[in-house]
């Protein structure tokens, strides 16, 4: 059968919402399973979609949720820890974290010319030489060309995938929209589950999305893009 690669935006600890949207997908043997990170934090069970992901044999991306635990692991960075952190924390078994060890910056997949990231990648550079501070937290890029979140920028900045000129089409999560973004050279699938939207998913090659509707909002709205 052709190949098929599977992208599932941030689930944030939303289990029950990732089980449902696996019903809906119906993986089938051969097909590659890509989560674009951010597994952890905020919603009802972090431990359990990292255990899910085991099981179905999903690859996994860094998120910056995920970053930001690893490193405070590591001992040198407990002061970026917040309450919901360490709840997740507190949360992971040894297996858990074995998973989180092995998450990935970046995934190509050469035969659709396709890179899947967690937070995306400042325009005008190789895709393959940014930072991995950077790859898991840009949303926005400033008049400089440097890439940051939208919380720490300044008025006038552009979400850098309106800037993003591919190839490689991009697949990507981290920044939550009202719905599935697209642009000419990306696609992005952060859907706000844990506030309450939707948690998304798309099949290459055909980029069909397929979604479920969060059971309910578990953590604070942000505001989300349109």
């Amino acid at each position: 059968m052709p190949e098929r690669i599977i992208a599932i935006g941030d689930v944030h600890g939303c289990a029950l919402e990732l089980e449902r949207l696996l019903i809906q997908l119906s993986p089938r043997a051969g097909d590659r399973i890509v989560m674009l990170g951010d597994l952890v934090n905020r919603g009802p069970d972090s431990s359990r979609v990292i255990e899910i992901c085991r099981e179905i044999g999903a690859m996994a991306l860094m998120g910056n949720h995920e970053r930001r635990l690893l490193r405070a692991r590591s001992g040198s960075r407990w002061r970026k820890l917040d309450d919901v952190d360490m709840r997740t924390y507190s949360s992971l078994s040894p297996a858990d974290w074995a998973y989180i060890e092995k998450m990935q910056l970046t995934i190509y997949a050469r035969s659709f010319d396709t890179v899947f990231v967690h937070g995306g990648f400042a325009p005008g550079r190789p895709w393959s030489e940014q930072k991995a501070r950077d790859v898991t937290r840009i949303q926005v890029v400033d008049k400089q060309g440097r890439g940051m979140k939208r919380s720490e920028a300044p008025a006038g900045c552009r979400h850098w995938s309106e800037l993003w000129k591919g190839p490689p089409f991009v697949i990507y999560g981290h920044s939550p929209w009202s719905d599935v973004r697209k642009t000419e050279w990306t696609m992005g699938l952060d859907t706000g589950c844990v506030y309450g939207g939707l948690l998304s998913a798309v099949i290459l090659p055909e980029r069909r999305i397929v979604q479920v509707k969060a059971l309910r909002p578990y953590y604070q709205t942000p505001q989300m893009w349109r």
